[in-house]
């Protein structure tokens, strides 16, 4: 049998990253490469081992059968890799993942890392973003933050911070007539901006819910753009197409910076709330715990400033 020669590793990390992304354009975010180089290898790969990797559809990519057994088998080598490595080098740089959904990871964590690096310059993190659970000891995951009901991750959860829900909109936000917004009423003559995190989930403010609290049942809550994400929903809202539910820890730092405001004080509790994770045997303690430890500092601060009368 002719030895066949071991694909580049640039291909195999492709491949593996856009499996678990099921996205060409995420997995070249991760890789800091362009989502054509992400393609390129992945192409280069499937035409030296003969099979097709993942079918391709207009906007989407879905592993084969094939694929799918590669991607598993490759995330546990890569896995063991990293590990080795870590091992190999117990002097350098810890290189901590982090595992969050893309809108904490933007809206939250990201403005508040540098405090972070300036306590812990050893600890390099690193930030996986993702709406989808990430199998922590499959995906190399150090330390999880996860929006959620707290169960149902697989491994014990500690309460980071509660995730009240309320109006904000853009400064200078008006109703449709050209007045401004001064009572909860007048969401009547405005664009209500939605997000599916609320469909099925039970405990999730709607604009349902919240124009009930307020006292304004006769407002529609059924009209208005419906956006994929509790993050695209409040940018929607940061550049003025209207009025939208913002979770509080996601819109902290734009009603602190100004960019949005909460034209009224009402705000629900909200059943989801956002969650500490981590594997229940941790390869890199000494750094996770110094990362829990901040991320307790900080969450503190957060909930001083989020403590208004509803």
């Amino acid at each position: 049998m002719k030895p066949r020669h071991a694909p580049p590793l640039n291909a195999l990390r492709a491949f593996e990253t856009a499996a678990r992304c099921l996205s060409f354009q995420k997995a070249a975010a991760r890789l800091f490469v362009t989502p054509a180089a992400v393609s390129h290898q992945v192409k280069r790969l499937e035409d030296h081992l003969g099979i097709a990797l993942f079918e391709r559809g207009h906007r989407t990519v879905t592993l084969t059968s094939e694929g799918a057994a590669l991607a598993t088998s490759l995330s546990d080598i890569f896995e063991m890799l990293d590990l080795a490595l870590d091992r190999a080098s117990p002097a350098a740089t810890a290189d901590l993942r982090v595992s969050t959904m893309e809108s904490f990871a933007a809206k939250w964590l990201a403005p508040r890392l540098p405090r972070f690096h300036a306590r812990h310059p050893d600890i390099q993190v690193r930030i996986v973003t993702s709406d989808q659970l990430a199998d922590l000891g499959r995906d190399g995951i150090d330390i999880a933050l996860r929006y959620g009901p707290g169960a149902g991750y697989g491994n014990p959860a500690d309460l980071l911070m509660e995730a009240p829900v309320f109006p904000v909109c853009a400064p200078g936000t008006l109703r449709a007539d050209g007045l401004p917004l001064t009572s909860p009423a007048d969401l009547a003559h405005v664009t209500l901006i939605h997000d599916q995190s609320a469909e099925g989930r039970r405990g999730v403010p709607d604009w349902a819910a919240w124009l009930a609290f307020a006292g304004v049942p006769a407002v529609r809550a059924d009209t208005g753009p419906v956006y994929p994400s509790i993050y695209l929903a409040q940018e929607a809202a940061l550049h003025g197409h209207g009025v939208a539910l913002g979770v509080g820890p996601l819109v902290e730092e734009d009603l602190r910076a100004g960019r949005l405001i909460r034209p009224f004080e009402a705000q629900l509790p909200n059943a989801y709330a956002f969650w500490t994770v981590c594997p229940a045997a941790g390869r890199k303690v000494e750094a996770t715990d110094a990362f829990r430890r901040w991320l307790e500092v900080e969450s503190r601060a957060s909930r001083s400033l989020d403590d208004r009368p509803t």
